[in-house]
């Protein structure tokens, strides 16, 4: 009996997700829970997989559409999948392949490929299926397709894509937002239109807290299996600051302003489709090992694309990391409803008066962007020197004093 292939359920707050591409077509088979269609929502890229094995008897939705929850995509003859076919072999005058995409090639049990890897093997005509990938689990990632297309080191291969083709003409190009690029753009021009937004500045030295990330990285490496980063000492910093200025956790609706008793933090992060900010719950509950844990796996997923819609909703404060890509300075846009996003930046080696004698020191500036309709001038920077203080004494998140 034919098996229907719907829409899944939508998350919360989305009513429709625009079809991105099959990666299958009528006549293939299938294995069960392989993924078949890509769907695009305002914040993620959800997979379509296969309800049992068999074949793809039909397609009802084409690329660019437009679908709704409960939707039919597809029809499948349920059976057992047979295995793909052995590829043919070629006469002895053909170009052999490289030995590097000859290596990267294996059979249907390869690891899972997200969908930038999807999308790349499409428009190369190879099968992210049969390609080994050198991500978490055997995941196939968007390097390892182009290894296999161009026969060259992943790496080699990810950089060369990078580099623009030189063009005599004066061109142009329409393309269309994607739906994630055009949910940020409504989404930063409400942030104008519904906020009073100020932004208030301040320096840290970051001398003890490289001084004891130094001290403990192997260590702290070996006992919790994630790397020692800064983002976790900024995150604790924000949580002390929080603690004491609770309007900077809180939210506005209407008339009323929302008080936070918990901690949901938002850690922005940059992929390939755009900006996303996934959220650490609880973060007050976590320790350093945690934190660092839950921001690493939420930057793998957002490589992969595998975030899905429930950890990018809520949080009640954001932090976003510009120095990653160089900024110096920079004024951070409010993720609605939140009144409060503190901006990190590039650390950088600056004289500095202490104690009478000029010193060279680590620095980095910070940015505070708050909602003014709900946070005074004083509370703001109060908060921001409260982050800087907790920073310059990293002893005292630990004492939380």
């Amino acid at each position: 009996m034919p098996i229907e292939v719907k829409v899944p359920q939508l998350p919360e707050s989305v009513s429709d997700a625009t079809l991105l591409s099959w990666h299958k077509a009528p006549g293939d088979t299938v294995s069960r829970d392989e993924s078949l269609v890509e769907l695009e929502t305002d914040k993620v890229v959800l997979d379509v997989p296969a309800p049992v094995s068999g074949v793809l008897k039909e397609i009802r939705v084409q690329n660019g559409a437009t679908v709704r929850a409960g939707e039919l995509l597809a029809v499948l003859e349920p059976g057992e999948a047979r295995a793909a076919p052995p590829p043919a072999v070629k006469p002895a005058a053909a170009v052999a392949p490289p030995a590097q995409e000859t290596a990267q090639v294996k059979g249907r049990s390869a690891g899972k490929s997200g969908p930038a890897a999807r999308r790349v093997a499409a428009e190369t005509g190879l099968d992210a299926a049969a390609l080994a990938g050198s991500g978490r689990e055997g995941r196939v990632l968007k390097a390892d397709v182009l290894q296999a297309a161009r026969g060259v080191p992943a790496d080699v291969a990810k950089a060369a894509a990078a580099v623009p083709v030189a063009s005599t003409g004066r061109g142009e190009r329409r393309v269309p937002m994607s739906r994630l690029r055009a949910r940020i753009a409504q989404r930063m021009v409400e942030a104008q239109q519904s906020a009073a937004m100020l932004t208030t500045f301040n320096e840290v030295d970051l001398t003890e807290v490289i001084a004891l990330r130094n001290r403990h990285r192997d260590a702290f490496e070996k006992q919790h299996g994630v790397k020692l980063g800064f983002m976790s000492f900024f995150v604790k910093a924000a949580l002390e600051a929080l603690r004491r200025f609770p309007v900077v956790n809180a939210s506005v609706e209407n008339s009323e302003i929302i008080y936070h008793d918990y901690y949901d933090i938002g850690i922005a992060v940059s992929t390939e489709r755009g900006l996303i900010v996934p959220v650490v719950r609880d973060a007050d509950r976590l320790s350093f090992g945690q934190v660092e844990g839950a921001i690493a796996d939420y930057g793998r997923r957002a490589r992969e694309g595998s975030i899905s819609m429930e950890d990018l909703t809520g949080g009640t404060f954001t932090i976003t990391n510009g120095g990653i890509f160089g900024s110096l300075l920079s004024t951070p846009i409010l993720n609605p409803p939140q009144s409060g996003i503190l901006g990190m930046h590039k650390i950088q080696e600056r004289p500095m008066a202490v104690n009478g004698q000029v010193v060279v020191r680590p620095v980095m500036y910070l940015a505070l962007t708050y909602d003014h309709r709900i946070i005074d001038g004083r509370e703001a920077v109060q908060f921001l020197v409260a982050v800087k203080d907790a920073l310059e004494d990293p002893g005292r998140l630990l004492l939380q004093v």
